[in-house]
């Protein structure tokens, strides 16, 4: 149910008047005028954060769990690897139609779509099960495979849109000063899920088999579906701007949102080049770690270090960003290089997971500080669009770089280091050990890091991105903005 607010400024005349007067770059005036957050609209937003919590950790504990059942049965890493692929690329080809989706309807509205389309997508793959033998759906040469992960695929895709979505309600339903803030809660929320679907999903297959994991899966996703019935946003209808075209995927709309702010398509540039090298670590972090430890203790690893998501996000929802997020978001980066430089110069296992632990934690603070600016400098109505683009650049990046790098790694980096030669070139340097050309390739790629983030200082979208930040509300410490909230709220002061 959604119920229209009266103090939410109209979206097509807001749009409009942005299109008729294109401010100067750099200027105060360049700033996105967003819409009024009602009364209480902190408290909507945790329960909309929340409930897409509930089904981001659905989707991601049935397409983990899928992962594991079909290796497990299979012993097939190619039918694995296609599985994985096709996720993150079918996010990055839908994300751009998402948020167009969400630019043109209210947020509310196309959670619930997204919610139907999942539960919708789950049920069908649970009857599939019933009605096909467990052989026939592990078949890599028969159609009930395909169509069974397939169809699994299309669901847990479809339910990004809620992201996006999300992204959008924090300008919606937050006060300004409070969007870092609750842009850390977001990422407290990736940490929570990454721990479910790390433990749970091999819990899931391994005690309780395949038909049962998804009846778990669709149980949740009804929940979180019937929550969202129940949830008030106050938001005006969507109405496009005067002459504005209203094509399916918005792709022209998007890059004219992103080039009306200058900067921004650099600050988007650069995100995607720093999942180019995550694409790196995404690649070999596996490998390495199951090299130091046996596949139950990575397991226990992984699921221990994800508690950095958590305190990252945590500290960004007490603390803020600063007055300049675009300027935080570099130096994090620069400490990103060094950790993944560093945390492999010796094959201590104790490093390693401190490092990992590390990392981690400041990864909520990048994506926050992005999430962040695009919500100052894009006006809401265009939001969507802008998130989406930025998903699908990004996304794309590092399988990109996953892709190219194992069979480097694999047939000509770690034999180098495995020989004599290498041994004598950088055994000062990297020590002893089975992995040490994948350290090396982490070594190097944490330089790079470190060397773009400076070099970013150095440009003219960074100054320009940051004069138009420059003089807007300041990110502040949840304990004083909810001391500012209160004392509007009290008549008497």
């Amino acid at each position: 149910m959604v119920t229209e607010g009266t103090d939410v400024p109209e979206a097509g005349a807001t749009a409009a008047t942005d299109a008729a007067a294109e401010p100067e770059a750099g200027t105060a005036t360049g700033r996105a005028a967003g819409p009024q957050p009602p009364p209480n609209g902190m408290r909507t937003f945790l329960q909309v954060l929340v409930n897409t919590a509930i089904a981001n950790v659905t989707t991601s504990f049935l397409w983990f769990a899928l992962t594991f059942w079909v290796y497990l049965e299979t012993r097939s890493v190619l039918a694995t690897g296609i599985i994985g692929g096709a996720y993150m690329l079918l996010i990055a080809f839908f994300a751009m139609l998402f948020g167009t989706i969400v630019d043109r309807h209210r947020k509310l509205q196309v959670m619930v779509f997204s919610s139907l389309v999942t539960l919708g997508s789950f049920v069908i793959a649970g009857v599939l099960y019933l009605l096909q033998p467990e052989s026939a759906l592990l078949d890599l040469g028969g159609p009930w495979f395909w169509a069974f992960s397939g169809i699994i695929l299309f669901g847990s895709v479809v339910e990004h849109m809620r992201n996006i979505a999300l992204s959008t309600t924090v300008t919606l339903l937050v006060p300004e000063e409070r969007h870092a803030n609750a842009n850390g809660l977001v990422g407290t929320v990736q940490g929570v899920a990454f721990i479910v679907t790390s433990v749970f999903s091999g819990l899931a297959i391994g005690l309780l088999g395949m038909g049962w994991t998804l009846l778990i899966a669709i149980a949740l996703t009804l929940v979180a579906l019937v929550h969202l019935l129940f949830l008030k946003v106050p938001e005006e209808r969507p109405e496009p701007a005067e002459g504005e075209r209203a094509p399916a995927i918005d792709f022209r709309g998007s890059i004219a949102a992103v080039r009306r702010a200058p900067g921004l398509f650099a600050l988007i540039l650069f995100s995607t080049l720093n999942n180019l090298i995550g694409g790196v670590y995404m690649a070999l972090m596996d490998p390495y770690g199951l090299t130091i430890f046996t596949v139950e203790v990575w397991g226990i690893v992984l699921g221990v270090t994800a508690t950095g998501f958590i305190i990252g996000g945590l500290v960004i929802a007490k603390f803020g960003l600063g007055k300049n997020p675009i300027r935080t978001m570099l130096l994090v980066v620069i400490g990103m290089g060094v950790l993944g430089a560093l945390f492999t110069i010796r094959e201590w296992w104790l490093l390693y997971a401190l490092g990992i632990w590390a990392y981690m934690s400041i990864i909520p603070v990048v994506e926050a500080s992005e999430q962040t600016v695009i919500q100052k400098v894009v006006p809401f109505q265009r939001q969507g669009r802008v998130f989406g683009f930025a998903a699908a650049v990004e996304s794309a990046a590092a399988p990109v770089t996953a892709f190219l790098i194992a069979p480097i790694a694999q047939f000509w980096i770690i034999p180098y280091m495995e020989s004599e030669q290498g041994q004598a070139t950088w055994g000062w340097l990297l020590g002893d050990g089975d992995a040490r050309g994948i350290a090396l390739v982490f070594l190097f790629s944490g330089l790079v890091m470190v060397v773009l983030a400076l070099l970013a200082f150095t440009t003219k979208s960074y100054r320009i991105l940051s004069a138009e930040y420059a003089g807007t509300t300041e990110s502040v410490p949840a304990a004083e903005a909810d001391a500012e909230e209160q004392a509007a709220a009290d008549p008497r002061r």
